[in-house]
């Protein structure tokens, strides 16, 4: 059985959007100076929206679901290779912003090429936010209970006792 026909500039406008969403999130890792970015992401991005058109144009619709569980839980391995890393004494976790990343910009390709560009768009428009101001509002946030427990007298220990 075989999914539906696509023609040569819906298949390059798929590609080129999910090539341009991955990018641009790799591109906000790069200004981070994270490890992966605009190159990974857009490498990555692609290959999953190549995937996922060949699935829908070529593949049997009733197994695009599972192709697309796979390659999703194939993304959540590349992320964790990114989260934890060795050091001289033990396995220090870092990076889960990027391997959540991985995993949004993993999902805005199949959203590409399954041909849902406008909900890619969207999606993409609020990560960006969330990637760009999320760290500003968590420091506020921060700053603001630390300011009430100020005012309420000295901070706990970790079992919660305030000291004497």
């Amino acid at each position: 059985m075989q999914g539906l026909t696509l023609g040569t500039g819906e298949v390059v406008a798929r590609m080129a959007a999910a090539l341009l969403c991955g990018a641009i999130i790799g591109l906000n890792r790069d200004l981070h100076r994270k490890p992966a970015g605009l190159r990974t992401f857009g490498l990555m991005a692609l290959g999953t929206a190549g995937l996922t058109v060949a699935l829908a144009q070529y593949g049997d619709p009733s197994t695009i679901g599972r192709a697309v569980q796979g390659m999703i839980t194939g993304i959540g391995f590349l992320g964790a290779g990114m989260i934890v890393r060795p050091t001289r004494d033990s396995a220090e976790v870092h990076g889960l912003t990027t391997a959540a990343a991985v995993w949004l910009a993993a999902a805005l390709a199949i959203l590409c090429g399954l041909g849902l560009l406008a909900l890619a768009g969207s999606v993409l428009l609020i990560a960006l936010l969330l990637l760009s101001f999320g760290q500003r509002v968590e420091r506020a946030v921060e700053q603001f209970f630390d300011r009430r427990e100020a005012r309420r007298g000295a901070p706990a220990d970790r079992d919660g006792a305030r000291p004497s």
